[in-house]
């Protein structure tokens, strides 16, 4: 997959980096060693982080400083990982829904980037390009119906939107029959060696959770 950041991204954030991990992978409806794994991360959580420190983490500072850039409001429109964690803090439970979407979740939490996952079988041609919502596009969130992705970034596809920080499309979004993954991590703070150490680690969790070999991945800029 080639993987494009256009000009009006670079104008609000010229030290973006990403990191596009591509694998082969069998999903299942539950793995109960990575819900440990996501357990004891969100114990350590409670133990160090408050509902308003979550937001100094630079992975989600980073992220919400682009929202504002791009005109969009990040306490209306939260990132995944922020919303993530800010259950985890509340005591909430997190959603379960598949191993291949709770490992992203988990992957997304652990270095507080914003993390899209997709069927890349589901992916309209060989180039996605990371843009600015417009007024009016369409565009259904997982779960969420049709959203407003106006002064979001989002990456599209030759069809149309796929994912933003705030929700994946329903398009192309991950099922118990996907076997090619794409994982997008977006690295707004610029810091590549945490961008390349949050692809290894989704490697190392599709090697342990999904029968796969962990794939490969490419930065991006």
């Amino acid at each position: 997959m080639q993987i494009i950041v256009s000009d009006e991204i670079k104008a609000v954030c010229p030290i973006f980096v990403g990191a596009c991990v591509e694998a082969e992978v069998e999903n299942t409806p539950y793995s109960q060693p990575l819900w440990d794994e996501i357990h004891a991360l969100g114990e350590r959580m409670k133990k160090e982080l408050t509902t308003e420190s979550l937001k100094d983490l630079p992975g989600i500072a980073a992220t919400r400083t682009i929202y504002r850039a791009c005109g969009k409001d990040p306490s209306r429109y939260r990132p995944a990982s922020e919303a993530l964690i800010r259950r985890i803090l509340k005591g909430k439970e997190l959603y379960q829904v598949d191993t291949l979407v709770d490992l992203v979740n988990l992957a997304s939490m652990a270095y507080g980037y914003s993390i899209g996952g997709f069927d890349a079988g589901k992916i309209n041609g060989d180039t996605l390009t990371l843009g600015i919502g417009r007024e009016g596009e369409p565009y259904e969130g997982i779960g969420r119906g049709n959203i407003n992705i106006a002064g979001l970034p989002v990456y599209r596809d030759a069809t149309g939107g796929v994912g933003t920080p705030t929700s994946d499309n329903e398009r192309t979004k991950i099922s118990l029959h996907t076997r090619r993954l794409l994982v997008l991590v977006n690295g707004y703070d610029g810091n590549e060696e945490k961008v390349r150490e949050n692809a290894e680690f989704i490697q190392r969790l599709l090697r342990e959770y999904c029968n796969s070999d962990g794939g490969n991945y490419q930065l991006y800029r």
